[in-house]
């Protein structure tokens, strides 16, 4: 059995290891960019667009291809069992049942981030949306959010009430979180040209961080507090019309978060990590160029653990505030109200147990 300090060490590895292709993908992207900048009459950095390119297609034409092979096998499976899915295990007839949605969950996603790869499309997908089509960063940003649709369509399509049959055993989940969100900074950092277009006071300007002021501080713990009371006002809204909370939603997110709520640093990892790595990726960098509304969506849906319910909405919700505190004042205050909205949850979550 693997130790506890080495079994942690293994999480923040793969954390790192599923976020370094987007890293080194946004790197090549900007360099592409950067080259255009400097030589927007010629070829300039024509070479590394060609490349990102190139990675970008064969990424996601081998996720098209593993969902296509999972629809097509749960589809003959599928046939093949015709009602003899009762007689099979819980696990083995979920498995069967789930691999058709799985597979299309992999492959609509991966087509249109291929798709994405042909110019007349691209020009055609991103007129609604302040971005420019011939911008490497920005296609490469756009056919990323797919990432998030993938997510979200492979957690639905396993189902919450599976995931919460899971192995929920209590682990010090403080370091990947951590890990996770800090990736996220860099991610942000890098893919508004830290490095390579853009100097450190520069992607400062274009991320909205800044040294906030005293008037920043009080209204972002207030607008922090006062989401709680939204959110919470909203679930008891809801559920006197008769929506009331998915009891699988709170069964997971308590398996998942649960860990975090007994302690002091863990209620701060909650609500500081959250806080400096989506803020800076979803309102910093995502939101100037895919505006309020689709950043505010994508925010909700990777929370891919709500699934499709009541604590969705309320996640859209506050993505909708914090993109507005962004707008009128800065992402630093936007990370004040995340910071003090996680925080407020965990201490009222760790209260009620």
């Amino acid at each position: 059995m693997i130790s506890g300090p080495i079994e942690t060490l293994l999480e923040i590895i793969s954390v790192i290891m599923m976020l370094l292709p987007m890293l080194l993908l946004l790197l090549f992207a900007n360099l592409a960019q950067r080259g255009r900048e400097q030589n927007p009459e010629g070829n300039g950095g024509l070479g590394w667009t060609i490349t990102t390119h190139i990675l970008v297609a064969i990424s996601f034409s081998l996720l098209f291809i593993v969902g296509a092979v999972l629809t097509l096998f749960g589809l003959l499976t599928g046939s093949a069992s015709n009602g003899d899915l009762a007689g099979m295990s819980g696990v083995t007839a979920n498995f069967i049942e789930s691999m058709v949605p799985i597979g299309l969950g992999l492959t609509i996603p991966a087509l249109i981030g291929i798709l994405l790869q042909i110019p007349i499309i691209r020009r055609g997908l991103m007129k609604p949306l302040p971005l420019d089509p011939s911008n490497a960063v920005h296609t490469f940003a756009l056919v990323a959010t797919m990432i998030i649709w993938i997510n979200f369509f492979i957690t639905m399509a396993i189902g919450l009430e599976a995931l919460t049959n899971t192995d929920g055993a209590q682990k010090n989940i403080i370091p990947s979180l951590w890990t996770q969100q800090i990736t996220f900074f860099i991610i942000a950092l890098i893919g508004v040209g830290w490095l390579t277009r853009r100097n450190w006071r520069e992607v400062c300007q274009r991320l909205g961080l800044v040294r906030p002021s005293g008037v920043q501080w009080v209204l972002g713990i207030v607008m922090g507090f006062g989401l709680v009371v939204f959110a919470n006002v909203l679930s008891y809204v809801a559920t006197w019309l008769g929506f009331p909370l998915d009891p699988n939603v709170e069964q997971l997110t308590d398996q998942l978060l649960s860990p975090l709520f007994g302690s002091v640093l863990g209620i701060l990892t909650l609500g500081l990590s959250a806080a400096l790595g989506e803020e800076a990726l979803f309102r910093g960098a995502m939101q100037p160029r895919f505006g309020l509304l689709l950043t505010s969506v994508l925010f909700a849906f990777v929370h891919s653990n709500y699934g499709l319910s009541l604590s969705t909405l309320v996640v859209f919700c506050v993505g909708l505030a914090l993109g507005l505190i962004r707008m009128r004042h800065n992402t630093s205050t936007a990370m004040i109200v995340h910071a003090t909205y996680n925080m407020t949850l965990g201490v009222l979550a760790s209260m009620a147990g």
